[in-house]
């Protein structure tokens, strides 16, 4: 068990050694900042051992009470993380110089931004910036990386010495929307007709589509869907992060926060999309097939997905990282960001350099998206 201090500031091993009530009081209610998503990673193999995740969890606290936590790991490479640094080790590569091991604060396999400074209040979560840059700054490692915070969030670590990288998602936002149809409505012709040609390809595949939750998935289900989950990630030549016993371990350690759509023709599946979900918003996470169907893609990861957010009152749901497809599918863009330290001042200056660069195209680029907006102007 990971020893901690009755005040100041310590790193956690294993989510484990912490209640998770102790961990959940400091979060906001997403589920994957939670002590079961975070703790589930660990104990069925995602992260820690031999998987270059090493959890070194930042914590603070007072009187012997936790007032201040980050996910935090020691990272041996740079999957998994959806904001690519790549280029970055290989420049440090070719100076002879190590840039893994680095540290990285986010949400493993996760890029659903939200808080990563968690805390009974703002001045405790300031309080724990301060104590994790101090941290970094002795340990000798190149580098820090912290990885879709909140916007307020991102101006703290600009104050605290961090560069700011900025990136973008698409989202979808209800706008109160009675039905699927008054959806449609408000977005423009050629968006509508697509999205309605999308469906009717959808539909005449047959196939029956059923919602499940950590309550009501059997076990067969959970097993055909990482099925399907191991079969995309083949189709692209990978390995999946994420294990079987993750999936079953987390529909029961967070059954309220875990979504399971599964198409099936005869009663037998033939594909399958994971989501998380919360009382604010649904986020896409997974998908699968075992056969190649038209549209069915689009059907289980994008219009299911906004229908029930409709049918249960969320406000957004988040598509995931990339994908300009999803504009046409009546999600937005949304800027997202993330916060970088580089301990050689030389390769600090030329990020630094490169992100003021890439900044400026970014703000081209979401300019752009909003030129090609799916919703109808105000004439129709």
């Amino acid at each position: 068990m990971t020893s901690r201090p009755a005040n100041g500031f310590a790193l956690l091993d294993h989510l484990a050694d912490l209640p998770a009530a102790q961990w959940d009081a400091l979060t906001d209610g997403q589920p994957c900042t939670s002590h079961a998503f975070l703790d589930t990673l660990e104990t069925t193999g995602c992260v820690g051992g031999d998987t270059g995740w090493v959890p070194r969890h930042a914590t603070l606290w007072r009187n012997g009470a936790l007032i201040a936590a980050m996910p935090l790991y020691e990272k041996h490479h740079s999957y998994g993380e959806y904001v690519f640094d790549w280029a970055w080790a290989e420049a440090y590569h070719r100076h002879g110089l190590a840039y893994y091991p680095k540290w990285l604060a986010a949400l493993p396999f996760c890029p659903v931004p939200g808080m990563r400074l968690l805390g009974v209040d703002d001045a405790a979560r300031r309080d724990l910036l301060g104590a994790v840059m101090a941290m970094v700054t002795e340990s000798g490692q190149s580098s820090f990386h912290l990885l879709f915070p909140t916007e307020q969030e991102g101006e703290w670590l600009r104050e605290a010495g961090l560069m700011l990288r900025q990136g973008v998602q698409f989202h979808w936002n209800n706008a109160g929307y009675a039905d699927f149809d008054g959806f449609l409505a408000h977005l423009n012709h050629e968006k509508r007709k697509k999205i309605r040609q999308d469906r009717r390809r959808a539909a005449a595949h047959g196939l029956s589509l059923r919602w499940e939750d950590g309550h009501s998935a059997r076990t067969e289900d959970w097993r055909f869907f990482y099925h399907c989950y191991a079969t995309t990630y083949a189709q692209h030549r990978s390995t999946p992060y994420l294990t079987p016993d993750f999936f079953t371990e987390l529909a029961r350690r967070l059954p309220d926060g875990v979504r399971l759509v599964l198409a099936e023709r005869d009663g037998q599946p033939v594909a399958a999309a994971f989501f998380l979900c919360d009382q604010q918003a649904l986020y896409g996470r997974y998908w699968g097939a075992l056969e190649h169907l038209p549209c069915l893609h689009f059907e289980l990861c994008y219009y299911q997905a906004i229908d029930y957010c409709i049918r249960h009152g969320l406000q957004r749901f988040e598509g995931g990282a990339q994908g300009e497809h999803k504009l046409s599918r009546g999600l937005e863009p949304v800027p997202t960001r993330s916060a970088h330290w580089i301990a050689d001042p030389r390769f600090r200056d030329a990020v630094d350099r490169f992100l003021a660069r890439e900044t400026e195209g970014m703000r081209f680029y979401m300019d752009e998206l909003s030129e090609r907006s799916p919703f109808r102007n105000e004439t129709g």
